[in-house]
């Protein structure tokens, strides 16, 4: 196999344009590792930040772009034994996926799950794995709850719409256009909020006759947190997965005591690989079966070449997507 290999890198912090295809040394896959040649990755508004100098990888991770990607197994590293060359697979990157190989612990492999082709399976491991580990293992997601999710037309947002009902629980939505409302719509939301005509919170409470909503899935932080907590139920969970309004907001305690309610901050991509790895077999055990049965399915609101990253970051910006971004490698 040749040692060097084309990957999107960001010559600068900046807009878009800075992001050029270039050569770059192949990684070598370590201990406890495997290298996957990219069959295709996809875009998230966190690999905007990075672009722009705002959200670093982790120690260790690759400074390449790119949290997700599915492809082909094409070496192992030393004590690998759950894969091996030729397996098809989807995973959860720190970083890398903008390329056409990338190296990942074995851990955060997950299968590919049929009917899934391998190419559109690259819009699931980051978004099946934000979800999962918010909604239910943070926040005990169950049948008969209600569900809030912010930016609902988003990647994170249409995978939430589906596992939540897949999971009997009803959902509700905030979106910037009606056409992402009712793209929302089709997936099972039924309260559909426009951000800039509505106020989410009294449609909440009058879709719950008074009581709030059990869980919210936020991408949005200080803009939205005083609002979040009064549409919160008793017992209410408040998951913020993004601060796309702001970092600092005072937070009223006292409402949050009379509701017995918790807000929890978590980012995915910094978490350590022990913790990674339990949420990727997770997602792989219980989360693919409802694909396979067809009650969840990747929403891919455009596809593109990997060497045009630059295209799919303004199309992100723009916010006129519904659903993924695809990044599509080379044959």
């Amino acid at each position: 196999m040749t040692s060097t290999m084309h990957a999107v890198i960001a010559s600068e912090p900046g807009g878009p344009e800075v992001l050029r295809w270039q050569e770059v040394p192949v990684p070598v896959p370590g201990p406890g590792e495997v290298l996957i040649r990219v069959a295709a990755s996809a875009a998230n508004r966190a690999d905007l930040l990075q672009r722009q100098g705002l959200y670093p990888p982790p120690p260790g991770a690759s400074d390449i772009i790119g949290l997700e990607c599915s492809g082909t197994i094409t070496e192992v590293g030393a004590g690998v034994t759950s894969h091996r060359p030729g397996d098809e697979v989807v995973a959860l990157l720190a970083g890398g996926g903008y390329a056409e190989f990338v190296a990942v612990p074995a851990g955060q492999l997950m299968s590919v799950p049929t009917p899934i082709s391998l190419i559109d399976a690259a819009a699931l491991p980051e978004v099946a794995c934000t979800v999962w580990s918010n909604l239910v293992m943070v926040g005990g997601m169950h049948q008969g709850q209600w569900l809030l999710v912010h930016g609902g037309g988003s990647g994170i947002g249409t995978f939430a719409i589906q596992l939540a009902r897949a999971m009997g629980v009803r959902v509700a939505v905030t979106a910037g256009s009606q056409a992402k409302l009712q793209a929302c719509a089709q997936l099972g939301a039924e309260v559909l909020i426009d951000y800039r005509e509505q106020d989410f919170v009294e449609a909440c409470l009058q879709a719950t006759s008074g009581a709030g909503v059990d869980l919210i899935l936020d991408n949005m932080g200080a803009a939205y947190l005083e609002r979040n907590v009064r549409a919160l139920a008793r017992n209410g969970h408040l998951l913020v997965i993004g601060l796309q309004g702001g970092i600092t907001a005072q937070l009223d305690l006292n409402a949050m005591l009379r509701k017995n309610a918790s807000v929890h901050a978590m980012s995915l991509r910094g978490r350590p690989e022990s913790e990674k790895a339990e949420i990727c077999a997770q997602v792989d055990r219980q989360v693919w079966p409802w694909v396979q049965a067809g009650l969840i399915a990747p929403v891919i609101g455009a596809r593109l070449p990997l060497h045009e990253a630059s295209r799919a970051h303004q199309l992100l910006q723009d916010g006129e997507v519904t659903g993924k971004v695809l990044l599509i490698a080379d044959e």
